[in-house]
């Protein structure tokens, strides 16, 4: 890999220094990079063309590697935005925990020569492909890396579905709300929601009820090419929300109803080490 583009979360503190750092050295070691700017879209808004930081339109056609700089949300940002792309993506963490990413501020140097000497293995990772579909007629299609969730607005108030797999009812949940998790997503709402960790190779989706008003509700297991559907059973219009990746939210009220299944287009992870999926958790639990 020698040409790469770079995602940066300016509001990370040394942001700005770390990527005239990572400038300098790539040119250096012979590489070369892109760096995005433009404006960043207010929180929970989309334009029309589809992406909310990236513009996939503005990365160069002959990029290697795409590199983000923040913490996991922003890898699952450009993962969203550039998916169909099928460039390799690897994260440097500016923030705490960080499952996703590869390195911290002290690894830069050592990433950006990892990837420039072919020192790395790719990793694919299935993505979610969520369709909404009012009552109105309106519709919503978009993917998530980590997990599409159906919740209410109101976080002290419960939301009421009903749940089907394959075109048959599976059970109806009273709760806060219900994750559908890829296994990437399986260590960030599902694990808070006391859903199953799962090894991201693996080719599953997790269905979580969070918070359910039903004791025997544990989570459920499901094979990558079903099909879920999830429709909203409570009152009130507008109230409840279909979420993707934590971002975008769509509005949904009663009747209306949730396709979920697994995305014809997958995320490229880069993985710079030989530590194992299991060795990273207990690390990340350990806050090693």
């Amino acid at each position: 890999m020698k040409r790469f583009y770079i995602i940066a979360n300016e509001g990370k503190e040394y942001t700005g220094e770390i990527l005239r750092k990572m400038k300098d050295y790539l040119a250096l070691k012979g590489g070369s990079c892109v760096i995005r700017g433009g404006e960043e879209w207010e929180e929970g808004t989309r334009p029309g063309s589809g992406f909310k930081y990236t513009n996939p339109a503005e990365v160069p056609a002959d990029t290697d590697c795409v590199i983000t700089l923040g913490g996991d949300g922003t890898l699952i940002q450009a993962a969203r935005d550039l998916a169909g792309l099928n460039l390799p993506l690897v994260g440097i963490n500016l923030g705490t925990l960080g499952y996703l990413t590869q390195g911290s501020i002290k690894d830069v140097t050592d990433v950006l020569d990892s990837l420039l000497n072919g020192n790395y293995v790719l990793e694919r990772r299935m993505m979610l492909e969520g369709r909404t579909m009012g009552k109105d007629g309106k519709t919503y299609q978009g993917v998530a890396l980590n997990e599409i969730v159906v919740t209410r607005k109101d976080s002290m108030k419960v939301v009421k579905v009903s749940v089907s797999v394959n075109g048959r009812f599976f059970s109806s949940y009273t709760a806060n709300g219900v994750i559908l998790s890829t296994p990437t997503g399986s260590t960030a709402y599902n694990l808070s929601a006391g859903g199953p960790i799962s090894a991201p190779n693996c080719r599953i989706m997790i269905l979580t009820p969070i918070c359910s008003h039903t004791l025997n509700m544990r989570s459920i297991l499901l094979c990558a090419d079903d099909t879920v559907r999830i429709e909203i059973e409570s009152d009130g219009d507008g109230e409840q929300t279909a979420v993707f990746d934590g971002d975008a939210a769509v509005d949904m009220s009663k009747g209306d109803a949730i396709e979920i299944s697994r995305s014809a287009v997958e995320t490229t992870m880069v993985k710079l080490n030989d530590i194992s999926f299991l060795d990273n958790l207990r690390n990340k639990m350990a806050g090693i």
